[in-house]
């Protein structure tokens, strides 16, 4: 496309502007935010201006306390906030290049993922680039997915659900995943015989937060069997809580049966023999289709794809994402 095309060329737009629409959006003020960016109010005022005249729309809807961000401001901050982001890592790899360290990627995943297949991608790509900065995030989709949008995050792995946006993403599906109820070593549940959901409704759970699909599941798995769904629970997605709680009750947890397994194998906790009935949704590596890969993250999919052939035993498959649902509903939350 010619230069001349393009709107922000013509409209002289400055990064100075995009530095105020996100000050603003924090700081709901347009003198805190002159303030932190080290200029007066008046040519703060003028920066708006100048913007909204060149989009011809109002950015801000201007209150007798403050200023609040109109639908077509909420537009342009979210793409401000990714243009901003990325010069940062432009910058970033750019000061890593000067220095020898060839690079960065910025890495998250969900918990299992995080546990299973994060350490044996990031050993194939430190074996051969071990100057190569990773910065590896281990959260909620939610909360994944989010940063990947703000450009914070290169590759996420995670479950895609119906709220985020997929227009611009790619989705490699990996696996699905099962889950497992633990305890901790020694635990008297671990003697019952043929134990069932009945015996463990007046239990002690740890669970994960209410809105979460794997809460979701486990409370429907209880209701389908006509069993009283368990009262007694504490939630928490924390699995260093989770580990400590159980070596100190009688508490039983819901959990992957990969995490399971890791704190099994060393003694933590302890599986209890019951098969849960219910699986929750694949995972899967996610990318931005509207965003080229750094050279760095291109070496880091690689050794996803690579890791994950030899840890799930399959290769990785690029699917058209649909919205999760459970019982014919849209899921709100991610687990």
């Amino acid at each position: 496309m010619p230069e001349s095309n393009h709107w922000f060329i013509r409209g002289r737009l400055k990064t100075r502007q995009l530095l105020l629409l996100v000050t603003l959006d924090d700081e709901g003020n347009i003198h805190r935010a002159a303030q932190l960016l080290n200029m007066t109010q008046p040519a703060a005022s003028k920066l708006l201006k100048d913007l909204e005249d060149a989009l011809d729309v109002p950015l801000f809807d201007r209150l007798p306390r403050g200023m609040r961000p109109t639908w077509y401001g909420e537009t342009m901050i979210r793409h401000a906030r990714v243009a901003l982001a990325s010069l940062n890592q432009a910058h970033d790899e750019m000061q890593a290049l000067k220095s020898g360290r060839q690079g960065q990627v910025n890495l998250g995943a969900i918990t299992s993922p995080g546990l299973m297949l994060l350490p044996p991608a990031v050993a194939l790509v430190k074996a051969e680039h071990p100057s190569l900065r990773v910065s590896l995030q281990i959260e909620t989709s939610d909360v994944l997915m989010d940063r990947l949008g703000h450009g914070k995050l290169d590759i996420v792995v995670a479950r895609l659900f119906a709220q985020h946006d997929k227009r611009e993403l790619r989705y490699e599906v990996i696996s699905e995943e099962t889950v497992c109820a633990i305890t901790r070593p020694g635990h008297p549940l671990l003697r019952a015989p043929a134990l069932g959901l009945a015996d463990l409704s007046g239990a002690g759970w740890i669970v994960p937060p209410a809105g979460s699909v794997l809460r979701h599941r486990f409370e429907l798995a209880f209701q389908e069997q006509g069993v009283p769904v368990p009262v007694d629970l504490t939630e928490t997605s924390a699995l260093l809580f989770v580990t400590k709680m159980l070596q100190q009750s009688d508490m039983v947890a819901v959990v992957s049966i990969d995490v399971a397994r890791y704190y099994a194998a060393h003694g933590i906790v302890a599986m209890l023999p019951i098969q849960l009935p219910w699986r929750m949704d694949a995972f899967g590596i996610v990318t931005r289709t509207d965003r080229l890969l750094s050279p760095a993250a291109q070496l880091m999919l690689r050794a996803l794809k690579t890791a994950a052939l030899a840890v799930y035993g399959h290769s990785v498959d690029t699917v058209v994402a649909e919205p999760a649902t459970i019982d014919g509903s849209v899921i709100a939350k991610t687990a």
